[in-house]
């Protein structure tokens, strides 16, 4: 495995690792209920959702039209 993708790997892990301990510091210190932060989670996943369709939407949309002015000047 060449070094680039040990540390890659690496870093992901640790990332999600480090992210597992904030999730469990916060329930465990804060005594937030695992609901609440059920809650975020699906909540965090809508939002991120919603901003991935909207792109799609954008993008969609300015090909769309680059495709219908690009065949006007063509003709």
């Amino acid at each position: 495995m060449a070094r680039s993708s040990r540390r890659y790997y690496r870093t992901v892990l640790l990332g999600v690792a480090a992210l597992g301990a904030m999730v469990w510091f916060a329930v465990d210190q804060f005594d937030i209920p695992w609901q609440d932060m059920r809650d975020l989670l699906l909540a965090t996943l809508l939002v991120i959702g919603v901003v991935i369709a909207v792109a799609a939407l954008g993008t969609a949309a300015w090909i769309g039209l680059r495709k219908l002015l690009r065949g006007r000047d063509e003709t």
